[in-house]
């Protein structure tokens, strides 16, 4: 276990724990399992785990929550009477880690009791990547001082709430089938999903189970007395099962645990590791020169691969993954743009996966367009699990007990072409020809039919022009002709003639039912091209770049750079009213642009015109803003400034510089990092004669070896001082 392989965490203080919840959550893309310890009796919520897919809402709430499963992890251990805690006794040795490499968090502590017993203390915690049902744990404990009475307390504690104090979960029924396990299952309240989670101890103690089953906390109890220098285990395994799994969960929840008995925790973790070492060898990265960078590519690969469902392609990975409430659980343009890249050329059946939960709610998008007077697919800012727009109009109060208006849900609406463009990229790279023609191009095409409907004739100007909607840059909220929207919608129109072209060419029974049921004919082509020859991107003549949106250059401009250190957005130092006055940007927007279409908006020298102008406005008030930047830079050949902004979105989480990883993990962050390695440092591209670099290592960087899959081949790119090596398998 080399320093560079690990994340660890040293004894922290009460303000990092939070943070550390986070960072070390464990998951297999079924459950997600937040770093909470173990021996925790109290807490401000015991939402430590969450199930994809379970949404519910709350009457008089805005929007549905991800409801958070059962509190799993509770161990107690008691020696002579006194419970292990950290903050009782004496703590005379503490370690913990995450190991990317083999999904496993593992703690150590030595421990002396008020009594003066002196024990050492280590735990380990999976979710098992081979069996997504199975979740275990297991401690060790090894008596060094004294001979002390052991109580050893486990179960399932079903008074789990959000941060907003909902409690989603009609009331639990509990139970037990045997001396040594315990069982819950409820319903949500609204949305009637059905979670049934059974759990069991097994130890090497000569003790007997004590089961107490009928409380909100069913538990199994052992005891037994101890000597100096004896050694003993409690593992405490875990399965869950839901009603989108099955229709009877709880009967599979029990089956399953009885199998998980019968093999045992060794046997359990050893078919994770070989399951999840299969997995991680596809997606590591190596980078020599640079540990921390090094540290963080492979933590950011892992909470992506840990969130991203295996066997379910009617969820999706959300915002803050499953690692915290933040956003609610619900889906963005973070998924498509951000998450599903480095799964495309990693792990492609994943991002199939993801891809096709958007296929399943075309209906949901088909609504909101005509909801809104429009034709097509028109996806929802935010989703969950109906596909309906989630979104909520109005924020939370603030202290003063004042809310502001959320129009993102209502206009910004680039999320349809981010879509496309996932879908087309994983065309590209994977070379899925069934998907295309079963799934994707109707995506591509109904979504082009909105765009289509979605474009206003202006007369004056003879122009299709796209107002009142909100690019990337949210600071500045119903704006007209944003360069990233119109620009992506037009990349659209064209995108869905070549997707027309070539199912009719290669799937003409699928192009002639779609034509069928998306209204598609020759009036309809027409009026594609007209918009894609018509619409209007706005363009500076006089300083020869994009303008972001109608009038952006008449505000107010901020010197931006200026307001250094910082870890505060400058909108809460504005405010949000003011700010949308001021030439301040939130996160990519027109580099954005830059960083999906390249040099189809220019030549390099264009590209570093629109940079310039851009960046030193950007105030990275997002954590998607930092790789998207240092993608861009890096292609720019801004080595050293690229260099910069990586190590920015590297620290999002790690080092907490948005101060809010307490709320879950950044996924677009991470995926937005090994985008910047890989297309930005690494410079990968596709040719016609398939992937190819034109690497841009910053000063330091020894090494850079990466893995990908094209078509179906397996690529390992090394890249070390000016050589580049290309191995295929």
């Amino acid at each position: 276990m080399s320093s560079r392989s690990v994340v660890r965490e040293i004894l922290t203080c009460p303000e990092q724990a939070l943070q550390y919840e986070t960072l070390f959550t464990v998951g297999n893309g079924y459950a997600g399992v937040r770093g909470m310890f173990e021996e925790q009796e109290s807490h401000p919520y015991f939402d430590s785990t969450r199930i994809h897919g379970l949404f519910n809402s709350i009457e008089g709430d805005l929007s549905p929550d991800l409801a958070p499963a059962p509190h799993w992890l509770g161990l107690s251990l008691e020696f002579d009477g006194h419970r292990f805690t950290l903050d009782s006794g004496r703590v005379l040795g503490y370690e913990r880690w995450l190991d990317p490499a083999t999904a496993t968090l593992t703690r150590r502590v030595l421990w002396e009791s008020p009594a003066g017993d002196v024990v050492r203390l280590e735990f380990e915690r999976f979710a098992s990547s081979a069996d997504q049902h199975v979740l275990a744990l297991r401690v060790t404990v090894t008596v060094l001082k004294g001979a002390p009475d052991v109580r050893v307390r486990g179960g399932i504690e079903t008074r789990v709430t959000l941060p907003s104090g909902f409690n989603h979960w009609k009331p639990w029924e509990t139970g037990s089938l045997a001396p040594d396990n315990v069982w819950a299952y409820s319903e949500t309240t609204q949305s009637g999903y059905g979670l049934a989670m059974s759990a069991a101890l097994v130890s090497d103690l000569n003790a007997t189970p004590i089961v107490e089953a009928n409380s909100p906390h069913p538990l199994v109890e052992l005891s037994a007395s101890l000597e100096t220098g004896q050694q003993f285990r409690v593992a405490k395994l875990v399965t869950v099962y839901t009603s989108r799994d099955s229709a009877d969960p709880l009967a599979e929840a029990q089956n399953a645990l009885d199998r998980a008995r019968r093999a045992g925790y060794d046997a359990l973790y050893e078919a994770h590791l070989a399951h999840w070492s299969r997995r991680w060898e596809e997606s590591d990265v190596v980078l020599e020169g640079d540990e921390f960078l090094e540290l963080a590519l492979r933590f950011s690969m892992y909470h992506v691969l840990i969130a991203a469902p295996q066997h379910d392609d009617d969820v999706s990975i959300g915002a803050k993954t499953l690692s915290g409430a933040g956003y609610r659980g619900h889906v963005f343009w973070d998924t498509e743009l951000f998450m599903v890249p480095p799964l495309t050329l990693t792990q492609p059946q994943l991002s199939r996966n993801l891809l096709m939960y958007r296929y399943h709610r075309l209906a949901g998008a088909r609504a909101k367009a005509r909801e809104n007077g429009y034709e097509g697919a028109m996806f929802p800012w935010e989703s969950a699990d109906t596909g309906s727009e989630v979104t909520p109009k109005w924020s939370n109060p603030d202290a003063e007990g004042k809310r502001i208006r959320i129009w993102t849900g209502e206009l910004e609406q680039h999320v349809t072409s981010d879509i496309a463009y996932a879908i087309m990229q994983y065309w590209r790279w994977t070379g899925d020809e069934a998907f295309m023609r079963d799934y994707g191009a109707e995506i591509v095409l109904d979504g082009a039919r909105f765009w289509a409907s979605r474009v206003e004739w202006n007369d004056k100007a003879g122009r299709y022009e796209i107002n009142h909607v909100i690019g990337p840059d949210e600071y500045h909220e119903d704006v007209n002709n944003n360069a990233f929207t119109n620009r992506m919608a037009r990349w659209h129109l064209e995108t869905a003639q070549q997707v027309w072209a070539w199912l009719r060419d290669r799937h003409p029974a699928k192009a002639q039912e779609l034509a069928a049921s998306l209204s598609l004919d020759d009036k309809a082509f027409d009026h594609w091209q007209t918009v894609i020859d018509r619409l209007y991107i706005p363009f500076d003549e006089e300083r020869q770049v994009y303008i972001q949106f109608d009038n952006f250059f008449d505000l107010t401009p901020v010197d931006v750079l200026a307001f250094e250190p910082r870890v505060a957005s400058l909108q809460s130092v504005f405010g949000h009213e003011p700010t949308q006055k001021l030439r301040i940007i939130k996160q990519a927007d027109v580099v954005m642009l830059i960083a999906l279409l390249g040099e189809q908006l220019g030549d390099k020298a264009a590209l570093r015109r629109n940079w310039d102008m851009y960046y030193p406005m950007c105030d990275h008030g997002s954590s998607l803003s930092p790789g998207a930047h240092a993608w861009v830079a890096a292609r720019l050949g801004l080595v050293d400034l690229a260099r910069d902004l990586f190590e920015h979105a590297a620290s999002i989480d790690l080092r907490d510089n948005k101060g809010n990883a307490r709320d879950g993990i950044h996924g677009a962050a991470c995926g937005g990092l090994w985008q910047a390695m890989a297309f930005g440092f690494a410079g990968l591209h596709l040719t016609e004669n398939g992937p190819a670099l034109d690497p841009h290592l910053p000063p330091g960087w020894k090494r850079l070896r990466f893995s990908i899959r094209y078509q179906g081949e397996r690529y390992t790119f090394t890249i070390e001082g000016g050589d580049v090596r290309i191995d295929r398998a």
